[in-house]
């Protein structure tokens, strides 16, 4: 059942995601709206599109977020084989994703100092680099 999901899920989302699902669904949106002095823009008129949005937009809701889920999951993996395949790489970042909150707080601090303290040495360089440019000019 799983699998028959996932299958039926990453088609769906293909295809709704295409210009044809789009000029579709604007198309009907448009003949809905031109037929509304045919039924005297009636409560049913009106019923039939709020009816139909809601129904796909549920149901899309179910497909669209298995296809993500999947396509993260398959993102993790390669961004963990990448890590376990990067000589130097720490490798305790793979399945990160499964980490507490507070760790992953301390981890975003760590790099965040770590950032910032590259970005000092960074124009400490390119200062360095002026000052070479000028003395070389005169």
């Amino acid at each position: 059942m799983s699998e028959f999901f996932a299958k039926a899920a990453k088609k769906v989302s293909a295809a709704v995601g295409s210009p044809y699902a789009f000029v579709t669904a604007a198309s009907a949106v448009f003949l809905w709206a031109v037929s509304g002095p045919l039924f005297n823009y009636s409560q049913n008129w009106q019923l039939v599109i709020n009816t139909g949005t809601t129904i796909i937009t549920f149901l899309m809701v179910f497909v669209i977020q298995n296809d993500q889920n999947r396509d993260q999951k398959a993102l993790q993996l390669k961004l963990d084989e990448l890590l376990r395949a990067t000589q130097g790489a720490e490798t305790g970042f793979v399945d990160l994703e499964n980490m507490d909150d507070a760790t992953m707080k301390e981890l975003e601090a760590r790099f965040r100092a770590l950032h910032e303290e590259h970005a000092g040495h960074e124009n400490d360089e390119q200062l360095g680099e002026t000052d070479r440019t000028d003395a070389d000019e005169t």
